[in-house]
């Protein structure tokens, strides 16, 4: 006999049992015996039910802590998978803002291209970056942070107030940006950007070693993570003055370090201009500087100085 049959003819025995048993009278009890085999199921498929619903209750546990966990990013942005994409594109949007308005600046001001009365200067360029950064916190802080530089990023990283497996789409995002601004100060100026300004790539000035020049950017990065620790990470800053006083610290920074390193402040920056214009000269410097500025300030604020708490 199959096991079809037989588990339907132990149904219909069962019904038959249920049948000749009838209806007991008024407050009488009447047993009816099943097979131990149908009890035995009957457990089997409660206690599956009830394990069902304790899984479904601890997913929607782990649900909530994730849900909850989100946000914590700099500027009230939402750090999570949910909004990862839109962090991302905003992070490519503000480099390259920041990297198009600095060195196109920079561009017109070594080709002596005037506009308005004479060419822009080194005054410009500087400003140009501070305002450029202004522009972008305002923009897009409450979107991705505005990171906008990896050493930032990294810093964040570092002292436990951004997640590490978020930081290579970050990364990534500020790179690409770079190059397109690189990409698009070379088609602003067109060909004499490019082969004789460099594209405003940043280099060490006549004369000062690469030592020299990566210690100026360990310490004007230094200046600039310090500062958006300061605003963005404690609860006890007045959030209104957090863009402009981001802006200002790379304007100082640039300010410090243009005539020796060209004041990058950020590896995208260097790197953007450098790949388009195909000269990665002293590139090194310009990477772990800022790198080891960004962390050392970082963690110098937060074990030191912060009072907010960290995100999950």
């Amino acid at each position: 006999m199959s096991e079809i049959d037989r588990g339907e003819r132990e149904r219909l025995e069962n019904n038959e049992r249920i049948r000749r048993a009838g209806t007991p009278a008024d407050g009488e009890e009447r047993r009816v015996d099943i097979p131990q085999t149908d009890r035995v199921t009957d457990r089997t498929v409660n206690n599956g039910v009830e394990s069902a619903a304790r899984r479904g209750a601890r997913q929607g546990v782990r649900d909530w802590e994730e849900e909850s966990s989100g946000g914590g990013g700099l500027y009230g942005s939402q750090i999570d998978a949910r909004h990862m994409l839109g962090a991302g594109v905003a992070e490519l949007i503000g480099t390259f803002i920041l990297v198009f308005g600095g060195t196109a600046v920079a561009v017109g001001a070594i080709l002596s291209r005037p506009t308005a009365g004479a060419a822009y200067d080194s005054l410009a360029i500087a400003l140009a970056f501070g305002i450029a950064l202004v522009a972008v916190v305002a923009a897009i802080g409450h979107v991705s942070g505005a990171h906008v530089n990896p050493a930032v990023t990294l810093g964040m990283a570092a002292a436990g107030k951004f997640p590490w497996k978020f930081t290579p789409v970050y990364i990534g995002a500020q790179l690409v940006g770079a190059v397109l601004a690189a990409l698009a100060t070379w088609l602003t100026f067109g060909g004499p950007g490019r082969s004789e300004a460099s594209l405003a790539a940043t280099y060490p000035a006549q004369g000062v070693g690469d030592l020299q020049a990566f210690l100026v950017e360990i310490l004007i990065t230094f200046i600039l993570v310090f500062v958006v620790m300061a605003v963005a990470t404690d609860d006890r800053a007045q959030a209104a003055i957090a863009p402009v006083a981001v802006g200002f610290a790379l304007a100082l920074g640039v300010f410090i370090a243009g005539p020796v390193t060209g004041g990058a402040v950020n590896p995208a920056r260097a790197l953007g201009p450098m790949l388009v214009a195909g000269d990665l000269t002293s590139a090194w410097l310009y990477i772990l500087g800022p790198i080891i500025g960004g962390v050392l300030a970082a963690l110098l604020y937060d074990r030191l100085m912060a009072q907010a708490e960290a995100p999950e």
